[in-house]
């Protein structure tokens, strides 16, 4: 990473912007969006407050009403003319951000380019509900996934066929079907099972109702959220009394060595008697 005096590199350096929270950004995106040239952001779905970071001389591009025939020809023309790009994205890159299609665009013209990951919705949601959504005992898997809707969901990855595991799931881009996806739940969750209804996460706005898994489209429906919403469906976000392995007393590893019957008070008579 350039330090903050030099100019960086002329590419397209692909940003998480994390779920809303300014504070949630990685230090390294913070240090690009304070250097960068040119900020090509997802206004519809990063907050206007994140742009504070931004240098005031820098371009900002707005694209919420724009295609990827529109977007990709300003990021390319900004790089032939050495130009350094952001382009900044909600949440983390690797998750429902439509970078794919952007990248391999970027590397058939030549155009050099990073990604940048940030904090995806699913690790926020957790953190503002202080819980952990792998409890020894109860549930060790979390599922990111969505329900079909205008982007299709192949069939092997359909919700019933995942809800079976009873995993701390995580549903995205989900709101406007939830009616469906509750349906699909219920089949193999119990109708008591905690869901977290995120709404907004980070923003000012934010939003974030726990309530039973037979509750959630009600619910849903009634806060009128129909974009922007995360549900997590887990039974970690109910009572939790397990406790993990790893610093029982009892377990021993590479670290923590186990310790001999004895041991400790063997050491202190010995130092009692200063014979150490």
């Amino acid at each position: 990473m350039n330090a903050t005096n030099q100019p960086l590199t002329p590419g397209v350096y692909i940003v998480g912007a994390g779920p809303g929270d300014p504070d949630l950004l990685t230090v390294k995106a913070q240090k690009l969006l304070a250097q960068a040239d040119v900020i090509v952001f997802a206004d519809s779905l990063v907050p206007q407050q994140i742009l504070d970071i931004c240098r005031q001389d820098a371009e900002i591009i707005r694209t919420a009403n724009q295609t990827l025939e529109e977007i990709l020809p300003l990021m390319i023309a900004r790089v032939r003319s050495q130009k350094s790009v952001v382009r900044l994205q909600s949440g983390d890159p690797s998750l429902y951000s439509a970078i794919g299609e952007q990248m391999q665009a970027l590397a058939e013209a030549d155009v050099w380019f990073e990604v940048i990951p940030g904090i995806s919705a699913f690790q926020a949601a957790a953190a503002k509900l202080k819980v952990e959504l792998t409890v020894p005992g109860l549930v060790q898997t979390i599922i990111l996934t969505r329900i079909s809707g205008r982007t299709e969901v192949p069939a092997r990855e359909e919700l019933a066929s995942l809800a079976v595991h009873q995993a701390s799931l995580c549903l995205y881009l989900s709101a406007r079907h939830v009616e469906a996806a509750q349906d699909q739940l219920l089949a193999y969750y119990p109708a008591q099972t905690p869901v977290a209804i995120c709404f907004r996460l980070g923003w000012p706005d934010e939003k974030i109702l726990l309530v039973s898994l037979e509750e959630m489209a009600d619910v849903t429906r009634r806060e009128k959220l129909i974009r922007t919403t995360l549900y997590v469906i887990s039974p970690a976000l109910g009572e939790v009394t397990a406790r993990s392995r790893l610093y029982h007393p009892e377990h021993n590893h590479l670290f923590r060595p186990q310790k001999r019957a004895g041991a400790v008070g063997g050491e202190l008579s010995q130092r009692n008697t200063g014979s150490i």
